[in-house]
């Protein structure tokens, strides 16, 4: 089962707040801005920078920052990071956390610089 209608607006406002304030300002959103996708179904939220195509600059390109798994039976959000080869791995220096919230905090924050590199 997966999130409510409720919970996804309310995770919805959450990473559309955190994409205005700690993204690239409004100035830059034609070369670079934030974008995020909630998948209820799979309990997925996944923050991305979204840039033109540098060949094709019509053409806009997705590169993951952080994705966050909700897990229901344990309460809380599994971490996760791109590595360099284009797959999704466990953030080890914090796994889990509770909330949304800390997520988005902890991606602010970066401190092994893992999400911004």
């Amino acid at each position: 089962m997966g999130f409510s209608e409720f919970e996804q607006r309310r995770y919805e406002k959450l990473i559309t707040d955190f994409c205005q304030e700690q993204g690239p300002p409004p100035s830059l959103h034609d070369k670079l801005k934030w974008g995020y996708e909630v998948d209820p179904r799979k309990q997925t939220v996944e923050l991305f920078e979204i840039r033109p195509h540098f060949m094709e600059p019509s053409q806009k390109v997705h590169s993951p920052i952080a994705k966050a798994r909700y897990v229901k039976a344990q309460k809380n959000w599994k971490v996760y990071w791109m590595r360099g080869n284009g797959k999704w791995v466990l953030y080890e220096p914090c796994p889990s956390l509770r909330s949304l919230e800390e997520f988005l905090k902890m991606v602010k924050k970066d401190d092994y610089c893992c999400f911004f590199g």
